[in-house]
């Protein structure tokens, strides 16, 4: 499961770097990070003094502006935003507008399932309560009703591999004892792996005021998830079916297959280049979204994702454009 090492906060972080070296006589080092930057900074120095201090964020990716847009065959008319992250020598290889806020769509539901794993176990009985029910016309179900019980385990499958609404909201009742609370926690984790410039509202995506994420941020998440063993090998999967039970003890089937157009064949990476898994995303005010994890011929993995494409064939032609930068 998940490794024991724990991130530090920020805050907390930045806190006692400044308490440290104004304490000790140094001069104090003003931050350029702070909750509100539209740009995290993690690396704190002090020319004078010939001082560094590294933050935990020194075996991640970091980019400030837009990266290899003058050299990928990438449309950026197609698209907002996009970013390619290599995981292994932490170099962004392509950036564009990742920091800018916008609807995640069901890309959300990553943060969901990371919240979900790091504050639940994957044997709990969930109970579908009224609160868990989506009413809303098109959102994407796999058919819960109210008090039918699975466990978290199943409700994770139907929420990554089905991208199902009302698993996401089940979920979140469970866990946080009610949408809103449970959003607490989603906003508290993503101030925590340093996802500043993203707020989620909901556990699944659907369109509204004050849930958004950039394009930076969800490779954070996305990175951070795949600490979970069980979040890598969900997103891989082609296919799941499973038993679970209704109020009265009868049984239920759901099965589905994935949303993710490289896992089923639709679509083909390029050659040198195998798709592992990822999230998918589709509202009307998010266009059409995608975040991978994928592998070059070596073996060595990379996140990428696309925010807001303009349709959904689109957003897979760009994104094995994007998947070309690697070498």
């Amino acid at each position: 499961m998940r490794p024991c090492a724990v991130r530090p906060c920020f805050a907390l972080l930045c806190a006692a770097l400044l308490f440290f070296m104004s304490g000790c006589g140094g001069k104090e080092i003003p931050l350029a990070y702070d909750l509100n930057s539209d740009i995290s900074s993690f690396r704190i120095a002090d020319d004078s003094a010939g001082t560094v201090a590294d933050s935990f964020a020194q075996d991640l990716c970091v980019a400030t502006g837009d990266v290899g847009t003058d050299t990928a065959d990438v449309d950026t008319e197609a698209l907002t935003a996009a970013g390619l992250f290599d995981l292994n020598r932490h170099e962004v290889l392509y950036a564009r507008n990742i920091h800018e806020r916008l609807n995640p769509a069901s890309l959300t539901k990553v943060m969901t399932a990371l919240v979900a794993l790091k504050y639940g176990n994957t044997e709990d009985t969930i109970t579908v309560t009224d609160e868990a029910m989506i009413t809303e016309s098109g959102a994407t179900l796999c058919g819960l009703e109210v008090g039918d019980q699975l466990t978290l385990n199943q409700a994770l499958h139907a929420l990554l591999i089905a991208s199902a609404n009302d698993a996401a909201a089940a979920i979140a009742v469970h866990i946080g004892g009610s949408i809103e609370g449970f959003a607490e926690l989603m906003n508290e984790e993503a101030v925590a792996i340093g996802a500043t410039n993203s707020h989620f509202v909901n556990p699944h995506g659907l369109t509204a005021d004050n849930h958004y994420v950039t394009a930076y941020d969800m490779y954070l998440i996305f990175n951070e998830a795949l600490q979970y063993d069980l979040i890598s090998e969900i997103i891989h999967m082609t296919s799941y079916e499973t038993v679970y039970m209704d109020s009265n003890g009868n049984s239920k089937t759901f099965s589905f297959k994935t949303t993710n157009q490289y896992l089923n064949g639709t679509y083909k990476a390029p050659e040198q280049v195998t798709v592992i898994g990822g999230k998918t995303g589709t509202t009307s005010a998010a266009g059409s979204c995608l975040i991978l994890l994928a592998r070059d011929t070596s073996g060595n993995p990379y996140i990428s994702v696309i925010l807001k494409a303009t349709a959904r064939d689109v957003l897979y032609e760009q994104m094995t454009r994007l998947l070309n930068v690697i070498a």
